[in-house]
């Protein structure tokens, strides 16, 4: 399979086909699964707890990082970082040799995980990186790797094509976007939503599968976003003070037998049986109407402005040269 050609879509998750006898199991194709939210939003922090309960629940997962960042593999890894498809890719190519699998891909307690990367802040498009890592990932044998589980981690700029490609080229089954209580991290998931939506009316079969609310606070925006946009949520992850200070500490909360299981045990059943789900993204009038006007200045009303106000003084009439012919009396 090409980066061109789409993959199976939903549907055709399960492959009963060709069955030898009673005692075969029907073959399971991989779900990949792409997330979206606002830069700092906890991506990274609930993929990474995810994807170890996924794997401790004996599901072969592979964690991969698209945002140029390069912070996915962090938490999972204590704080350590991975060494990024991109760069290595480069420093391999300079000495003649060819990027393996070991350069480039890690694991911990099952998880595997690895770095799409990007260029150096103001040498290069990010998006066009993302490209690029998947490229390389193709010729590593992406596509015929034996995993139940891909989850991408993509930034929530999805107006780049290259963080759009998942979406755009049918790369991933279904889409998980992240926010939370505030309006900037739903106005990126509505942008994503937007995304979908377009793509899936030029034939594309990637949907949503829901939405992740993380710090939670209670005050409910993101589930009526949610609501509005006609998703469900998956899980509602909540502003605690544990979480908040185990995971400034690299540590894995979503562990069997901690206190913080439940949530993502719960979290991993709902995204594994999550359908695709065709969104109907808001207005942006509409995604202010899901917070008081206090809140957002949605209170605010457009003032046009005069030729006065642009040049700071009074602007005199010219006299004008056309021609008024007086109405004859009937």
């Amino acid at each position: 399979m090409t980066l061109d050609q789409p993959i199976r879509p939903e549907r055709d998750l399960i492959d009963c086909s060709e069955a030898i006898d009673d005692d075969v199991a029907a073959k399971k194709e991989t779900q990949i699964i792409a997330i979206y939210g606002k830069g700092g939003i906890g991506k990274s922090f609930t993929l990474s707890n995810l994807s170890y309960m996924m794997a401790q629940q004996g599901k072969r997962v592979l964690l991969l990082g698209c945002d140029p960042k390069s912070d996915t593999t962090s938490l999972l890894f204590g704080g350590k970082a991975c060494p990024t498809i991109i760069e290595t890719s480069s420093k391999k190519k300079l000495a003649g040799d060819e990027v393996r699998i070991e350069d480039v891909c890690f694991k911990r307690d099952g998880v595997f995980a690895m770095e799409l990367g990007g260029p150096e802040v103001g040498r290069g498009c990010g998006g066009r990186g993302i490209i690029h890592g998947f490229e390389t990932l193709e010729k590593l044998g992406f596509h015929d790797w034996g995993f139940d589980y891909v989850l991408l981690d993509f930034l929530g700029d999805v107006v780049c094509g290259g963080f759009g490609l998942p979406i755009a080229r049918d790369l991933c089954q279904k889409v998980i976007v992240v926010g939370s209580n505030d309006m900037q991290s739903l106005y990126v998931a509505n942008n994503v939503c937007s995304a979908v939506d377009y793509f899936s009316k030029l034939g594309g079969n990637v949907g949503v599968a829901g939405m992740v609310v993380n710090k939670d606070d209670g005050t409910g925006e993101a589930a009526a976003f949610a609501e509005a946009v006609g998703i469900p949520v998956l899980a509602a992850i909540p502003a605690d003070e544990d979480i908040r200070r185990k995971s400034a500490n690299y540590q894995i909360i979503g562990k069997p037998g901690t206190p913080w299981a439940p949530l993502f045990e719960q979290l991993s059943e709902n995204v594994s049986t999550a359908p695709p789900i065709p969104p109907k993204p808001l207005e942006q009038d509409e995604l202010l109407g899901l917070f008081s006007p206090e809140d957002t200045g949605g209170n605010v009303t457009l003032q046009p402005a005069s030729q006065e106000d642009m040049h700071g003084r009074p602007i005199p009439q010219k006299k004008s040269l056309e021609v008024i012919y007086e109405e004859l009396p009937a």
